[in-house]
């Protein structure tokens, strides 16, 4: 599944294409996404001139003069420019035509995405409940300190989970704690205020870095295949389980937590 700095990579790439464009037309070939996508999409958008593409946590924000298109990516959705009218492949369900003679079209292989509509879309029941953004100023460890009082729960899916903190998905999560020594089977309330200000400080440094990665090797968004690639070449922990680790040598080890592989290093973290 795409994770935050994947979809800030898709959004830093089709906003210079899309801000300060009209929209000619909207074709949907395919409503039957993760949830349907709105009979009178083609009505709402249609017209209008984009004002700003924006990003809240996983869901990108396709703001026009009169509301706002809701996407998320799902398992396997990407969006690309192309030149419009260009015939459609397989899963490619939605095209949204610009008066630059591009469109905007959503491929999703799985359809597990979303294409919603709304007029208040930070108040949208996907998004309202939603914590603060990472690598914004409301993010810090006195938060994380905070909330994880008391709690029982494994460190690691609760840094996962949204109403704390938005976008830290599983790659992410599993290099953040690597990186503050922290083993992701700890409980949460049993962490330290110093060792979450840590934390706090890794996850925000490796969510910049990866999308710095993805900048530098954004894909081409016009005419390409609108997937950002992953921040691979820069893992330490994520993937590697019973592999060697990189900073002490030992083996890594990996365990399920919350229904996710984690990977963790029996040295290197406590």
């Amino acid at each position: 599944m795409p994770e935050l700095p994947e979809v800030e990579t898709t959004r830093r790439g089709i906003a210079p294409y899309l801000e300060g464009h009209r929209v000619t037309r909207v074709i949907v070939r395919e409503r039957r996404l993760r949830w349907p996508i709105p009979e009178d999409l083609d009505v709402r958008l249609s017209g209008q001139r984009i004002e700003r593409v924006e990003r809240r946590a996983k869901y990108l924000l396709i703001g026009a003069e009169c509301g706002t298109l809701i996407s998320h990516l799902g398992m396997s959705g990407s969006l690309r420019l192309i030149e419009a009218g260009l015939p459609a492949a397989k899963h490619e369900h939605v095209d949204i035509e610009l008066d630059s003679g591009l469109a905007l079209r959503y491929t999703d292989p799985r359809r597990f995405g979303a294409l919603l509509w709304s007029t208040d879309p930070l108040e949208h029941e996907l998004l309202r409940k939603l914590g603060p953004e990472p690598l914004g100023d409301a993010f810090d460890g006195e938060r994380l300190y905070q909330l994880s009082r008391g709690k029982r729960v494994a460190v690691k899916p609760f840094i996962m989970d949204n109403a704390v903190v938005v976008g830290v998905g599983n790659i992410y999560a599993t290099e953040a704690l690597f990186a503050a020594g922290i083993d992701p089977r700890r409980e949460a309330g049993s962490i330290a205020r110093a060792r979450y200000v840590r934390l706090a400080g890794e996850i925000r440094r490796i969510l910049a870095q990866a999308i710095d990665c993805g900048g530098t090797t954004l894909r081409d968004f016009v005419g390409g295949d609108g997937k950002p690639g992953y921040f691979q070449q820069a893992l330490f922990a994520y993937g590697r389980g019973g592999e060697f680790c990189k900073v002490c040598g030992g083996t890594l080890r990996e365990v399920k937590l919350g229904q996710r592989a984690s990977v963790y290093c029996p040295r290197c973290q406590h």
